[in-house]
């Protein structure tokens, strides 16, 4: 199986199954010196763990991360780093009875199309319990960020048809959908609860913040930087759709509208609005990068639904187990993960961009 790694220079490749011994990911490109410990890296897996709010599946697993290499002393090495969690509540019999059949909304037709077998283990490789490997190498990703004063920020936007009314930061995690509007949250739960009831599930959209990126962060042709930050993210299972800054509302508008207009304040180049969402032509244009994910509801529910078996018979299955009735809130802390990878990919690229950076680099 190829497609388990991402990136040119910081690489990672993520490894597990939801359902086996355990996951990691090795990090390859690490800068040495950036000050890491199993603590750091452990905020932001309890923020995507399972069991971590009402919300989530009941599934409990510590997730408790382990530096198996690549640190010392605190501090990275430079050579790759190992991560690695180990499953401790797996209950692969909870899905026994769906080993020959496929279940709507999941990976199982195309995966055992393509390989010829497929774990049915809780979706085996295709499980969302793969991203808490890309929440591990996103937490370093984050360290060596915080060392440029570059800060990625995300949340919930909208549950459903209810969006956060106003963007208070300060709310994000006072409520369990992590929502920067408890109000709005207060709504969205309810509204969540209901559907808990009918045995169904639910959807989303996270918004994701970037702050404090220097100008002319991305390629101009295939890499540029919302083309890499949406090939990252929209990787992520469940997601359908990303946009940036205005994104599709920009087809309503004008162009004179649309632009965003510059203008110097003590000497730095600002923006009169952000439509762009901080990208113009493949680059960072120095103001934040904004852009939403859509996530769809979680396919795994506990209502009757059609579909087929392996061997071509038509079906009927409802499926149990323990499943998130939604999974944008535990999402939140992988978008920012995916997007810091990226990013710090993308600047490491930047550095040999022009000869003056290179000589800057080797005078003496």
């Amino acid at each position: 199986m190829s497609g388990s790694s991402f990136g040119n220079i910081f690489k990672i490749t993520t490894w597990g199954e939801s359902h086996g011994k355990g996951l990691g990911v090795v990090i390859d490109g690490c800068p040495a010196g950036i000050n890491i410990t199993e603590e750091d890296i452990q905020k932001d897996m309890d923020r995507r763990k399972p069991g971590s709010n009402k919300y989530g599946t009941k599934r409990q697993e510590g997730d408790k991360i382990q530096i198996m290499s690549g640190v010392f002393e605190g501090k990275t090495t430079g050579t790759p780093i190992s991560l690695v969690l180990f499953n401790e509540d797996q209950r692969s019999k909870d899905y026994s009875n769906i080993m020959n059949v496929y279940r709507p909304g999941h990976a199982d037709l195309g995966f055992e199309y393509k390989y010829g077998f497929r774990d049915y283990r809780g979706g085996g490789r295709s499980s969302g319990r793969e991203t808490s490997a890309r929440v591990a190498a996103g937490a370093v990703a984050k360290k060596i960020l915080s060392e440029l004063g570059i800060n990625v920020t995300a949340y919930t936007l909208s549950i459903s048809n209810i969006k956060a009314e106003k963007i208070n930061l300060s709310e994000i995690n006072e409520n369990p959908l992590y929502m920067p509007d408890n109000n709005s949250a207060k709504k969205a739960s309810e509204f969540l609860d209901n559907a808990i009831k009918n045995c169904d599930s639910v959807g989303g959209i996270i918004q994701c913040k970037i702050s404090g990126v220097p100008i002319g962060i991305g390629e101009p042709v295939f890499n540029k930087l919302d083309a890499s930050l949406a090939k990252a993210v929209i990787s992520i299972g469940a997601t359908k759709g990303i946009e940036f800054g205005d994104g599709f509302e920009a087809t309503k508008s004008l162009g004179s509208i649309n632009n965003d207009n510059f203008y110097i304040e003590n000497n730095k180049i600002k923006k009169f609005t952000n439509h762009s969402g901080g990208v113009l032509g493949g680059f960072s244009d120095g103001d934040d990068i904004v852009f939403n994910v859509a996530f769809k509801p979680t396919p795994s529910i506990s209502k009757p639904q059609k579909t087929i078996t392996n061997n071509f018979q038509n079906t009927e299955i409802n499926i149990k187990g323990r499943h998130d009735p939604i999974v944008v809130p535990r999402a939140v802390v992988v978008v920012e993960a995916m997007a810091a990878i990226t990013l710090v990919d993308l600047m490491l690229l930047n550095m040999s961009s022009k000869i003056d950076n290179i000589k800057h680099f080797y005078s003496k």
